[in-house]
């Protein structure tokens, strides 16, 4: 590519004046990638065809939707408008924004990317400052967030894509040779607190008192709270109705934008199961069949007898039927590390460290200089001033839940994984064209006709 083509790249010109409802109405799965058959009786088709990576901007354009984009504006109210008291007005966990909304910008998803070169975590980087859609920096920016965690495709081992690890026909079209794949992972854990710490802020008499359904409706560590009256003892929230806090939304939204633009960029886009997620990440449980794969960190939780009418477990020698991932380390540094045991000494440790990141020292709203560059006119130094942090009691009582959760269940959380799963993941590819152009009436748009000429250059 000449210095003149990089600095005006026809494809990414075409992708930017696509017009976007062109795109929703006409977007459609397309699941057969360059250099794929598809055994199917009298519509059977053997493609001509070698398999056709992606190019090094195609996959910068989708990289670049799955980081930080700008900052996200806190334009919420300060005050209950009945009474005039003060509300929680700084919920978020994070100041930056993506391309798709997240529950209090938790941020909680992030990204591995695989491809023939290999397997790579995705790094969040803070949001460009140049020209977001220029060749050059697209090409930079995804050069610094690719993290190699295999020097290989993440698969299983061949004659091994049956269930569990594949599902029915797409173990036939998925992860081939030539694709690439994004797959989204969501830690719960920092948004878990937070958000328990946010459900507690309501006012007198509309602050729930949690309960556990997973053991027999009692209070979960909050006898102290319903007795001085700062929960309600007549309005009961399971713990298990909280689930992930919605966290795990962040993955769905994002992995659509992404199909989006592949599509308008002429490529094909299918979001579908992965790997089974166990197998996938390296639980204990499958990985001496499978390996570790991804090989994250596992906690298995201690079993107790208890645990035979809480989780039906049975036996100690089931206890690994609740282990569950709580972060991924390369080369010693923590890509993902769950707010929780053992990557914290405890869970009283867990949320000072979420309390410490949103208002400590260095933490998200004692960033002065980003305020800044979201408010105009000075009024960044009225909002930090006068909306208001979590109660110290909002605090204490989160805290209290959090430690009871993990001296109860032996794991943080309980009634949901600290690392979520999806189970779902976007393979973007280049198309077999004449497939689709033989058997289907209107099988490829416009971008995908003329895609070759504009990208493959």
């Amino acid at each position: 590519m000449s210095v003149q083509e990089k600095a005006r790249h026809v494809g990414l010109e075409d992708l930017l004046a696509r017009p976007l409802l062109q795109t929703v109405f006409k977007r459609r799965t397309h699941r057969v990638s360059r250099g794929a058959s598809v055994p199917a009786r009298s519509m059977s088709y053997e493609s001509p065809h070698q398999p056709m990576p992606l190019g090094e901007l195609e996959e910068a354009v989708l990289i670049a939707l799955t980081g930080c984009s700008g900052l996200t504006m806190p334009d919420r109210p300060f005050e209950d408008p009945r009474d005039h008291q003060p509300i929680m007005a700084k919920p978020n966990l994070n100041m930056v924004g993506r391309t798709a909304g997240s529950p209090d910008n938790a941020q909680g998803t992030h990204f591995f990317m695989i491809n023939d070169s290999g397997t790579y975590f995705l790094r969040k980087l803070p949001p460009s400052a140049g020209a977001a859609f220029d060749p050059d920096t697209l090409i930079e920016r995804a050069r610094q967030s690719k993290v190699k965690v295999l020097d290989h495709r993440l698969d299983v081992a061949e004659g091994m894509r049956d269930f569990p690890a594949y599902l029915d026909s797409n173990r036939f079209l998925s992860n081939l040779k030539g694709t690439t794949l994004f797959l989204p992972v969501v830690d719960l854990s920092h948004q878990y607190i937070n958000a328990l710490m946010y459900l507690l802020t309501q006012p007198e008499g509309a602050r729930p008192t949690l309960v556990d359904d997973r053991n027999f409706y009692r209070p979960a560590g909050v006898r102290k709270w319903m007795k001085n009256g700062f929960l309600n003892p007549d309005l009961k929230l399971p713990l298990g109705a909280l689930g992930p806090m919605r966290t795990q939304i962040e993955a769905d939204l994002l992995l659509q934008n992404m199909m989006l633009v592949a599509d308008a960029m002429g490529l094909g886009a299918w979001i579908h199961a992965t790997i089974s997620p166990q197998i996938m990440l390296g639980d204990p449980k499958f990985s001496r069949t499978y390996g570790r794969m991804l090989g994250f960190d596992f906690v298995t939780p201690r079993f107790s007898p208890a645990d035979i009418l809480r989780w039906q477990v049975p036996l100690p020698r089931y206890a690994n039927l609740r282990a569950h991932p709580v972060g991924l380390r390369a080369d010693g540094e923590h890509l993902i590390k769950g707010a929780c045991p053992p990557n914290y000494p405890s869970m009283e440790a867990a949320v000072d460290a979420v309390v410490r990141s949103k208002f400590g020292k260095g933490g998200i709203y004692d960033d002065q200089e980003a305020f800044r560059r979201i408010y105009k006119n000075g009024y960044a130094a009225r909002y930090l001033a006068e909306a208001s942090e979590y109660d110290q009691k909002v605090i204490d009582c989160a805290r209290d839940i959090c430690v009871y959760i993990h001296a109860t269940h032996g794991r943080f959380p309980a009634h949901a994984d600290a690392i979520h799963v999806p189970g779902i993941w976007l393979q973007t590819h280049h198309l077999e064209s004449e497939y689709y152009e033989r058997f289907f009436m209107n099988g490829l748009t416009d971008a995908h006709r003329r895609h070759a000429s504009r990208w493959d250059v």
